[in-house]
């Protein structure tokens, strides 16, 4: 299954998930133009990375395609917390992987072996992002 999917920048809006740099961004603010007498109308479009917090932006046609990527979400326990980084079990095919330690305090504050927290993964990246 693919990570990624097509989307035209003309139908954007804010909140909007794309990928900006090889990273999963969520759409802070997009502005549009109006065509010009030799031009076609351009977005200028500002993100925030999902797993990273960086602020990109960039600027293109309406009518080009950018790629939205496809963000799974899923349940799973804490089993160990081993310094900067959090082991997890996936409840649904019970695999194990490490993620890096949230930076949200009130989320980190939470953390505790056998806790359930929801996950987002994306192109190769994992976050925490809420315990339940």
């Amino acid at each position: 299954m693919s990570e990624i999917k097509p989307v035209e920048i003309g139908k954007l809006k804010k909140g909007y998930y794309i990928v900006i740099d090889g990273e999963p961004s969520r759409i802070l603010s997009i502005e549009k133009s109006k065509p010009g007498k030799h031009g076609s109308a351009k977005a200028r479009i500002t993100a925030i990375g999902v797993f990273t917090n960086k602020r990109r932006s960039i600027v293109s046609p309406v009518d080009a395609m950018i790629e939205a990527p496809i963000i799974n979400k899923r349940s799973c326990q804490v089993i160990s917390l081993p310094g900067d980084f959090i082991q997890l079990m996936d409840l649904e095919t019970y695999e194990v992987f490490e993620v890096p330690t949230p930076e949200d305090e009130e989320i980190k504050s939470q953390l505790e072996t056998g806790k359930e927290v929801e996950v987002w993964s994306s192109l190769g990246y994992r976050k925490i992002v809420r315990v339940k």
